[in-house]
């Protein structure tokens, strides 16, 4: 494919898929127009980790933490959120169970006093 936007994932090294992590905060940060030190002080880790991060380079995943947060990037944590989900014939078997109708009124008290012997 020669569509740039396309990336398969699963192909990536680990180095690689750092990489796009890097470009990623680089890119934003850039946008937000902070520099290194900024994000870093605010972040509460040094500027060589930033650096470290933004290269591509292993960094503590606390630290990615802090820094996308700083940079308010933490939308994209939605992607690993874990919703329950039903399977369909679990789905199947709620709707079989569900009610399509009243059932009449039963006199079970009225009735019964009239046959006492």
């Amino acid at each position: 494919m020669n569509d740039k936007s396309y990336m398969d994932w699963r192909a990536m090294s680990d180095k690689s898929l750092m990489e796009v992590f890097g470009e990623f905060i680089q890119s934003h940060r850039l946008k937000q127009n902070k520099s290194q030190s900024q994000v870093a002080s605010a972040a509460g880790v040094s500027r060589s980790t930033l650096s470290l991060l933004e290269r591509g380079n292993n960094v503590r995943i606390d630290s990615l933490i802090q820094v996308m947060r700083v940079l308010d990037l933490l939308y994209v944590m939605q992607v690993f959120k874990v919703d329950d989900q039903i399977s369909p014939i679990e789905y199947a078997k709620l709707k079989k169970k569900k009610r399509k109708q009243a059932s009449p009124q039963k006199k079970d008290q009225d009735n019964k006093e009239g046959l006492e012997w």
